[in-house]
């Protein structure tokens, strides 16, 4: 097996202002898990103010996978990264920021480096090939899922 590295990178609009989006995408909880669609369970524990460790429980083709991840906040940049530490892309390392765009709009700036096991090692026209399928699924779950999730929770009166 060779360890290849799937370098990726997309951006997400928001119509939101950025201090909320990033205040939204970081308040890390295991309810996070519903918005995915999927079998999927999240617990999130808080080892500092700016650091937690979560840990995914999802069911692809009827099998167990646990995923650790490491995530790191920084929120003077608002951004922080999310860096498995198990499950099948262990190691890999994901980048995200929120910038703003206005008053009341804002986009996620992603980084993707995943890295993950093949048979051999690929061409460099594979390895574009994988990076992008891999950029259209991280960016669709962006756009399909926590986006609107995002823009509908911040829409919603405030208790």
């Amino acid at each position: 097996m060779v360890r290849v590295s799937l370098r990726y990178q997309f951006r997400q609009p928001f119509r939101v202002p950025a201090a909320a989006a990033f205040a939204w995408a970081t308040d890390f909880r295991p309810t996070d898990a519903a918005i995915f669609g999927d079998r999927r369970t999240r617990s999130v524990r808080r080892l500092a103010p700016d650091t937690v460790v979560m840990t995914d429980t999802t069911f692809p083709d009827g099998r167990r996978v646990r995923i650790d991840r490491l995530v790191r906040v920084f929120p003077e940049a608002r951004a922080w990264t999310n860096t498995h530490l198990s499950g099948p892309y262990r190691y890999s390392q994901f980048w995200y920021r929120i910038v703003p765009d206005g008053p009341r709009r804002s986009h996620l700036e992603f980084h993707g480096l995943q890295l993950t096991d093949r048979p051999r090692a690929l061409t460099p026209a594979e390895l574009r090939r994988e990076s992008e399928a891999v950029r259209r699924s991280d960016a669709a779950t962006w756009r399909q899922k926590l986006g609107p999730a995002l823009e509908r929770a911040l829409a919603a009166p405030r208790p």
